[in-house]
């Protein structure tokens, strides 16, 4: 196993280069430039955090062939055709989940940024009724996940869209309020200078704030669970 060093700046540049030949014949011509600075590193790195992930659960699957994306775009059913992805991330979920239905650490790396965190990868709104349930029968259990999470503050921001006419039950603690009508929840990292995924310390980093994020990953997770408890009754 190669230690993570931190991503070349070839990575970037290889990015850069397939924005502006996104095309195949391009790409074939220059599939050792991708496998050796964008496929090898991203593979190394998901190698490098994997003690953590199973740190946080022990189902987490942390195959590097299974966390990461493809390189190729499905254009089926968009009207951009372009063939290849001008940046990259991958995933740390349960093993044998669909993504849809469960909850991921990521990572994405692109020429303009580099972020990471943790959350449903769409609308989930099975899981989202659970979780409103649980802010409404067990608002202390909530408060106390993000408490120990220490989210949001200048770093670890939540994110997701709202429903616009679903409102918070009368009483209910502002932070909740705030998350109750979403139609789904994920953390981002934000701030991070794109410098720093050059370094070997971005594991440290990111595994600091994946650790940091394990109750709400847990939370998260019960809530996925009796989600789909629910469509399976």
């Amino acid at each position: 196993m190669t230690m993570f060093q931190g991503f070349p700046e070839e990575t970037i540049r290889f990015f850069l280069d397939l924005r502006f030949h996104n095309e195949v014949p391009w790409f074939h011509a220059h599939r050792e430039e991708y496998e050796a600075y964008v496929r090898r590193p991203f593979r190394e790195l998901i190698e490098a955090l994997a003690p953590t992930a199973l740190q946080i659960a022990d189902d987490i699957d942390t195959r590097p062939n299974k966390c990461l994306a493809r390189i190729n775009r499905d254009i089926r059913y968009t009207r951009d055709k372009s063939p290849y992805r001008d940046h990259m991330w991958f995933l740390f979920r349960r093993s044998g989940e669909a993504r849809e239905h469960s909850v991921v650490y990521w990572f994405e790396l692109s020429p303009e940024v580099v972020e990471w965190g943790l959350g449903f990868w769409s609308d989930n709104r099975p899981a989202m009724d659970a979780l409103r349930r649980r802010m409404v029968e067990k608002p202390k259990e909530v408060q106390r996940v993000l408490t120990q999470s220490g989210i949001p503050d200048d770093t670890l921001h939540i994110y997701g869209d709202r429903y616009a006419r679903m409102k918070p039950p009368d009483g209910m603690p502002l932070n909740l309020a705030l998350l109750y009508p979403m139609k789904e929840i994920y953390v981002k990292r934000i701030g991070t200078s794109l410098s720093e995924c050059y370094k070997p310390e971005l594991v440290d980093i990111v595994s600091k704030d994946f650790l940091r994020m394990k109750p709400l990953y847990h939370l998260l997770r019960r809530a996925a669970d009796e989600g789909m408890a629910q469509l399976d009754a």
